[in-house]
Formats: structure tokens, C-alpha cells, sequence
């Protein structure tokens, strides 16, 4: 094993934004890149940036940007700014800087970073060779549960919190104690029976990134329609995407935690019709944190839908 170290830099792309980005190995090398949800940040891949950034695993150079909004990376105000189109405009500007020919290896992403990534992957499929997915619905199976099941909508119903005015106030309230349940599913993070990912140092992590700001992540369920339909708000109800948004034709690897409460397995159902080229693996036993819970499962997995020509 080499010496791998994770250095931080702030990359200002031609539109403007500049995105706080981790990255691992050398910068000549074949390009993973890696995306995060909320309420997290690009520190949750450093495993993976670690790992394949090894010579023993592809020797790869690996980039885990901030999405805008998150720790260091530019923060517009204005929520419109955080629509789909912005975010894909983003990862397609920062792949054109540092992939050797304009082209990822792969893509990998989770939760909200898995929906920038089908969207890039559906739209401008020639900048990556692979797409790899964890636990991030398409949007054509969310849209189709979000309308037609009350299940993903009683699921997805904290969306609907996450947009209101005070969110950012009421989710930093008593040392972010909404947050700390979501990353436990709802259990409290000083009981028993809480995953042994969560440590203290995993904690200061979350927190210096909580405390940066708040804004740009609850940005994200704002600018998007796609939450479950309320009386006054018809949100996904209203919704139609076309075809050329949803069908994703390069060789894809979609991992699903089979445990996560927000996102239940119903989300896979018919996902082969949209993705025609795809390995799918479910994994029992695992929450929507699985890129916590189980690194060395995901690492392996990734590596060997890598490994295949």
C-alpha cells in the first residue's frame, strides 16, 4: 500500500462557481469522480478516494467535489439557482477541467449526488465511460411512486419539511439533533443499537460542514419538484419528464441498500427499462448510509464493475 494523500482545492469553473473539491492521486491518471447527498459532503468518499487511488486498484485519480451549496463551494442565495440544470452544468464544466480527454472513467454518486449523475449520465453520456449509483432513485421510478404510491410518499414526506423557511434553523437546533436522526434512522445517536460508523470524529466532521451553512442543502429539496403532493402543493403531481431526460444507455452499476427507510426498494422496480445496461445489486441489511456501514463491500463492488471491459 502507498502513502495516499487527500488534499483539498478550490476549482473555479468558467460560469462562475467554484466547488470545493477533495482529491486523491495523480492527476494524470484515468478520473473517478464522486458525489455525495445531503446531509453530507464530499468528506464521506475519502475511503474510496484512498482506496482507488492505490496502483493495486486502478491507480486512478479520484475527485469528490462539494456540490454548491455544501462546506466551501460557492453558495448562490437564490433557490432557483440550485435546479437540476445548474448542478449538471456544474459536474459537466468540472469533468471538461480535469478529465484527460473530457472523460470520467466513472461517475459514482449517492443520494442527491446520484441525481445530478443520472442526469448527466442521460444527457451528455460521452463524459464517462461507466455510471456507478447507491441508493439515489431514478426519476423515472421517484416520479412514478412519488404520484401513484402513499408508501414513497409517507417515505419522502420529510421533503416537505426540509423546504420550509425555518428548516435551516429547526434542523441546527440543539446541536443538529434532526440530523443526527437522519443519519440514524430516526434512532437516538447517543443510544444503543446506533451503527458504529458515527463516531466522534465522524460527528466533528458532520458538524464543521453543518455549521459552514445549512442553506444550500435544503436549496436542493426546494428547487425541485419532485416531493409528494400536498393539498396546496401539487409537486410531483404536476410533473412529466421526457424520455431524453430518463434513459441512461452506458453500462451501470446500481448498488441498493435494501434497509433505507426514505427509499424503498419499490424504487428498483422497473428500473431495467430505463437503464437497459445495468448490474444491479441489492444488499440486504443496509441503510441509506451504506457507503458508511459497509466501505469495503461498496469498494470491492465498485472495483470489480470497474474491472469489466
Amino acid at each position: 500500500m502507498h502513502s495516499i494523500m487527500i488534499q483539498t482545492r478550490l476549482l473555479t469553473l468558467p460560469h462562475g462557481i467554484t466547488l470545493s473539491c477533495r482529491m486523491a492521486g495523480d492527476e494524470r491518471r484515468p478520473v473517478l469522480m464522486f458525489l455525495h447527498g445531503f446531509p453530507e459532503a464530499a468528506f464521506v468518499w475519502d475511503g474510496l478516494l484512498e482506496h482507488f487511488a492505490q496502483p493495486e486498484n486502478g491507480g486512478y485519480f479520484c475527485i469528490a467535489p462539494n456540490l454548491r451549496g455544501f462546506e466551501q463551494s460557492s453558495a448562490p442565495p437564490d433557490a432557483t439557482a440550485y435546479r437540476a440544470k445548474h448542478l449538471v452544468q456544474d459536474i459537466a464544466a468540472l469533468i471538461a477541467r480535469i478529465a484527460p480527454g473530457g472523460q470520467l472513467e466513472a461517475l459514482v454518486a449517492h443520494d442527491w449526488g446520484g441525481a445530478v449523475a443520472w442526469s448527466v449520465a442521460a444527457t451528455m453520456p460521452q463524459l464517462m465511460k461507466k455510471l456507478a449509483i447507491i441508493n439515489s432513485p431514478h426519476p423515472g421510478t421517484f416520479l412514478r411512486e412519488l404520484q401513484h404510491s402513499p408508501a414513497q410518499q409517507a417515505s419522502s414526506a420529510y421533503m416537505n419539511f426540509l423546504i420550509r423557511p425555518d428548516a435551516e434553523a429547526l434542523l441546527a437546533a440543539d446541536d443538529f439533533r434532526r440530523l443526527w436522526q437522519f443519519l440514524t434512522n430516526g434512532k437516538d445517536p447517543q443510544g444503543s443499537g446506533v451503527s458504529a460508523w458515527l463516531t466522534e470524529d465522524v460527528k466533528d466532521q458532520y458538524r464543521a460542514v453543518w455549521n459552514a451553512g445549512l442553506t444550500g442543502g435544503c436549496n436542493l429539496y426546494r428547487a425541485s419538484p419532485l416531493r409528494p403532493p400536498r393539498p396546496h402543493d401539487p409537486a410531483a403531481a404536476a410533473v412529466t419528464l421526457p424520455s431524453e431526460l430518463l434513459t441512461v444507455l452506458l453500462p451501470t452499476l446500481v448498488l441498493w441498500a435494501m434497509d433505507d427507510i426514505a427509499l424503498p426498494p419499490a424504487l428498483i422496480a422497473g428500473l431495467e427499462a430505463y437503464v437497459p445496461n445495468m448490474q444491479l445489486e441489492k444488499i440486504p441489511g443496509a441503510s441509506h448510509w451504506i457507503v458508511h456501514e459497509q466501505p469495503a463491500l461498496v469498494a470491492r463492488m465498485l472495483q470489480g464493475f470497474l474491472s469489466q471491459s
